[in-house]
């Protein structure tokens, strides 16, 4: 026996798939069927763009989405914004509403609640809303000014290209190729030069300890010496020296008497002359003064 009849089996497939499709649609629209929430109403003078669906955020986490939007015919410029909120969220008194919209053109709504935890909204009540354009009304901002810059920018970049365009430009950027091409090569040269150097620093640095154990070694043998005694013996010369001095000067000794008597110098002076006369004479006649025989001397 059959309990159901084709027809029956036909009609509770169609109910069962109008219910999925019911709650995949409220799904895909953000409605949670199954939990509990409060409405509450939010006035905007312009929604931008936002429509059923659209999800409500409080501090970046979503509590809720809108369920319906309704134009004001009576009160031009108003619209009222139907929002389904989550009943655990207990909305303070004074908070707001913000539509927010993305690069992507994704619109939501931003409760931003007030620091008022004696007071609340209750449901149903509406709360006042506006619209926060965020970096699309920054661009918007900026467009007419970009708008006036673009003539500029034109004239600009037809002088830049212009200039480019100048043979003395061209030449001149060669002439920082070549100029770079030698810092390339200069410092390859110092490079090498600091290469050599740091090779030969070891040997310097052992000349260098050998003058500086050299100049040790001198101030240790000149720390040795007696400077006393040598100062004593340099007073010592010096007073001999000055008593020389004053020996000559007193007309005492040889040397005083030539350096201060005339007369013996004349005296001396003469008798270097005879002698010089006799010298001459006894090899101009030398017979006259030497006399040779080897039979004895004769008389005369």
């Amino acid at each position: 026996m059959k309990f159901f009849s084709k027809e029956v089996k036909i009609a509770l497939v169609a109910i069962c798939g109008l219910v999925i499709l019911f709650f995949g649609m409220n799904f895909l629209k953000g409605l949670n069927l199954f939990s509990t929430s409060n409405t509450y109403f939010i006035s905007f003078k312009n929604i931008s763009g936002l429509s059923a669906s659209s999800p409500i955020y409080a501090d970046g986490y979503q509590v809720g989405v809108v369920r319906g939007i309704q134009y004001s015919y009576d009160n031009s410029g108003s619209i009222s914004v139907q929002a389904e909120v989550d009943n655990r969220l207990r909305i303070p008194k004074g908070s707001s509403a913000e539509i927010v919209s993305d690069m992507l053109g994704n619109v939501k709504i931003n409760l931003l609640l007030a620091n008022n935890p004696r007071e609340r909204v209750n449901p149903g009540e509406t709360i006042q809303g506006g619209i926060n354009d965020g970096a699309l009304g920054k661009v918007k901002d900026i467009i007419p000014a970009v708008t006036q810059l673009l003539p500029k920018l034109d004239s600009i970049l037809t002088s830049v290209n212009a200039l480019l365009s100048n043979p003395a430009i061209v030449h001149s950027m060669q002439n920082v190729e070549t100029v770079t091409g030698d810092l390339t090569v200069t410092t390859r040269r110092l490079n090498g030069l600091l290469a050599t150097l740091e090779g030969r620093v070891p040997g310097m640095m052992t000349r260098t300890d050998s003058i500086l154990d050299n100049a040790n070694t001198l101030t240790k043998n000149l720390s040795s010496v007696d400077v006393a005694a040598t100062l004593a013996r340099v007073d010592e010369t010096l007073a001999n020296v000055e008593k020389f001095t004053e020996q000559l000067n007193n007309n005492q000794g040889t040397l005083g008497l030539l350096m201060r008597d005339p007369s013996l110098y004349n005296n001396l002076t003469s008798t270097m002359r005879s002698a010089d006369s006799l010298l001459i004479d006894l090899k101009a006649h030398p017979k006259r003064y030497v006399h040779f025989s080897l039979f004895g001397r004769k008389d005369k």
